[in-house]
């Protein structure tokens, strides 16, 4: 008999941390499959944020370093320059990446630093208990914004892919979810594109993947991934934001 499944040679055979129903899981195990099949476990680093994967160094079998938070981009680009053969990718959430390491990504993919950056927006502080993110959707409840975000009070939801497609520098950008088993292989898809990209030398690439948080969202899991495909994703939608893939063909 044929094994189709199995443990994947870049995650550790260690419990994670993660609350039930958070995406952290799965996108870890996309992340670790792309690594595993593109057999370049042994010259990655990826760069964990400060936030709930801060902890990502634990469950992956590679190396993996840590940043301040919302730094990652500008470590990501100080290893890379240094050792251009390794393969490098910063693993950011919306608070870190979104929030106080904006000018980070913007200048990261305005330079075209060949790194890929997989963007975790689950659209809440997750790790410091709910707060507003820059991406919570109008009208969300959070711990800071208990009555729902007002445009005129808070502001908007800021789309990171849309913002970073006006840089010339930015190669490829796209977004998914891991809200059901097809997003989730669509998820992978563009995961391993970004990683190729960067093998490459095609420049900076990102995938934001919309990840469910049903803890301070307050749903069942259950719920929050109908939250993701009938709510979160008419904010944010799915599919290729930009793609210069063919220019460099």
């Amino acid at each position: 008999m044929n094994k189709i499944f199995g443990r994947c040679y870049s995650l550790k055979e260690i419990k994670h941390s993660y609350c039930p129903g958070c995406g952290h899981g799965i996108i870890h195990r996309l992340v670790a499959e792309v690594i595993d099949e593109l057999d370049i476990r042994e010259k990655t680093i990826g760069i964990a944020p400060v936030g709930c994967a801060v902890f990502a160094y634990y469950y992956w079998n590679f190396d993996v370093t840590e940043a301040s938070h919302g730094r990652p981009p500008a470590v990501a680009t100080g290893i890379k320059r240094c050792l251009p053969d390794k393969v490098v990718f910063t693993y950011q959430g919306d608070g870190d990446l979104a929030a106080i390491g904006t000018a980070e990504i913007i200048h990261a993919a305005n330079r075209g630093e060949n790194i890929t950056t997989i963007f975790v927006n689950n659209a809440t502080y997750g790790m410091t208990g709910g707060q507003m993110a820059p991406t919570t959707i109008l009208g969300q409840k959070t711990a800071t914004t208990p009555f729902g975000r007002d445009a005129k009070r808070e502001g908007h939801p800021i789309r990171v892919c849309e913002l970073l497609s006006s840089l010339d520098g930015a190669c490829y950008l796209e977004r998914v979810s891991v809200s059901n088993p097809k997003n989730v292989l669509k998820a992978k898809k563009a995961i391993k594109k970004a990683f190729e990209n960067q093998l490459n030398n095609r420049g900076f690439s990102l995938v934001e993947v919309l990840s469910q948080c049903p803890t301070d969202w307050q749903m069942t899991p259950v719920e929050s991934v109908k939250w993701v495909d009938e709510v979160l994703s008419k904010t944010f939608p799915l599919g290729v934001v930009k793609s210069q893939i063919k220019e460099h063909e």
